[in-house]
């Protein structure tokens, strides 16, 4: 199987119940979680100062037979149910799920980037990641713990997401 990482994060209202559905939602689509980091705790990094703070998670899942756009679509699907709205740029959400890593697979077009542009550089993506994996390798062989130390700062708040 095909390693597939994805980001949750959210910010407003019942924070860990939204991120756990959205696991739940992401299965009944047939993007299924197979492990979950901790959720994390991390101030908003970008758009508006006075947001109230993420949680976050890293899940890796089994897409099944779904490529990378087809599991874009699912979670356009997913964010929308739970309310996602996108007014302003990393404003508050309700929810937030990225694309993190898809194998070695590297894509830059104007629907998707993999491996997620700026995971390397936040808090609230690398030490979720580090759950998973302690020692990650990037589709380009660079190695995540050799890069410089990521923005912000995160800190654990809850076991790991339950998955199917």
């Amino acid at each position: 199987m095909t390693e597939v990482l994805l980001g949750l994060g959210s910010n407003l209202g019942d924070r860990l119940a939204t991120l756990q559905r959205a696991v739940d939602l992401l299965a009944s689509h047939g993007v299924c979680a197979v492990a979950s980091s901790r959720v994390w705790s991390t101030a908003a990094l970008g758009g508006p100062s006075d947001q109230p703070e993420f949680l976050n998670a890293v899940i890796r899942v089994d897409p099944g037979e779904l490529g990378a756009d087809e599991v874009l679509s699912v979670i356009g699907a997913v964010e929308a149910e739970l309310g996602r709205v996108r007014d302003e740029r990393w404003g508050p959400r309700t929810v937030d799920i990225d694309i993190l890593l898809w194998g070695d697979l590297v894509r830059d077009d104007a629907r998707l980037t993999i491996p997620h542009p700026r995971l390397h550089e936040r808090a609230f993506v690398v030490m979720p990641l580090l759950d998973l994996d302690p020692d990650p390798v990037l589709p380009d062989g660079r190695r995540l713990l050799e890069l410089p130390v990521p923005r912000g700062e995160a800190r654990p708040v809850g076991p790991p997401l339950a998955v199917p």
